[in-house]
């Protein structure tokens, strides 16, 4: 249904004349005619009867008029959400694992209350591969993901990759077990992250690195129940350097053959140029 045929049946309602209409919209006569005839044709009923020297809506144009100031509502609302200069307002939609939303999100969302009060930020706790499949389906519209120099992530043609940050990672060790190196823990069990391959992926390089196979016989997601797998011995992991763990946890330092977690912002190609996105994005590349 053509929006500026509303519009016409609209003005119609409200002015009562066709030369009023064509007026107001600045347009002929003959254009505001044809363009309600089009209308009563699209919708298979008559909208317009005479009244004398003008014309009057019949009750299905009454009730199409109403519809109408609904519609162009709507219309005038995406166009300007959709206006790369106008001020950000809609709902944004986030995907992110935890790290990132407390270190870049939570940040941005606390100054945008005070530069655009209009975007409201939904945040939801998600792994990479998950927050990847929410974007693909069009069902968050930024993912806040991580990979590890070990273990790079694979984008798709239509990822737009903003990279934001990376921390160094070691293992994390039993407090009493601080001076032992890599290649000392070949014989442990070994915990990896169960929602996320790229954990696994970079404890089998490191360890490769040091000569041997882990035996992994844990999957945790939380960092919190990883510490408190290390310190009872039941195994080891990757864990940040510089986040203070559980007392009686250490985390070694790997010197040259670290691992750096890359935090990124991911969004679908060509999607940047909606206003509440950009304004997002662009704090948290800054």
């Amino acid at each position: 249904m053509d929006v500026r045929r509303l519009r016409m049946l609209l003005e119609l309602s409200r002015l009562g004349s066709m030369h009023e209409v064509a007026d107001a919209l600045t347009t002929t006569t003959s254009s505001v005619s044809q363009g309600i005839a089009a209308l009563a044709r699209e919708v298979g009923a008559p909208l317009v009867e005479p009244d004398g020297r003008r014309v009057r809506l019949t009750p299905a144009g009454r009730r199409l008029a109403e519809h109408a100031v609904t519609i162009l509502a709507a219309v005038d609302s995406a166009r300007l959400d959709l206006d790369p200069g106008a001020e950000p307002a809609g709902v944004l939609r986030v995907a992110g694992f935890a790290s990132a939303i407390r270190a870049s999100l939570l940040p941005v969302v606390d100054d945008l209350r005070a530069t655009h009060p209009g975007i409201d930020v939904r945040i939801l706790e998600y792994e990479p591969l998950e927050a990847f499949d929410l974007l693909a389906r069009d069902e968050v519209d930024l993912a806040l993901v991580y990979d590890y120099d070990l273990a790079p992530a694979e984008w798709r043609d239509d990822h737009d990759v903003r990279p934001l940050w990376s921390r160094e990672w070691g293992v994390g060790v039993p407090t009493r077990d601080r001076g032992l190196a890599m290649a000392d823990l070949a014989d442990r069990d070994w915990i990896v992250n169960s929602r996320h391959t790229a954990d696994e992926r970079a404890l089998r390089a490191l360890a490769a690195r040091a000569g041997f196979a882990p035996r992994v016989v844990h999957r945790i997601d939380s960092l919190e129940l990883l510490d408190d797998l290390i310190h009872a011995g039941r195994g080891v992991g990757l864990l940040p350097r510089g986040r203070t763990s559980r007392r009686g946890v250490s985390v070694l330092r790997l010197g040259d053959g670290a691992v750096q977690l890359r935090a990124y912002a991911v969004i679908r190609r060509g999607r940047d140029s909606w206003p509440p996105l950009r304004a997002v994005v662009e704090r948290l590349v800054a």
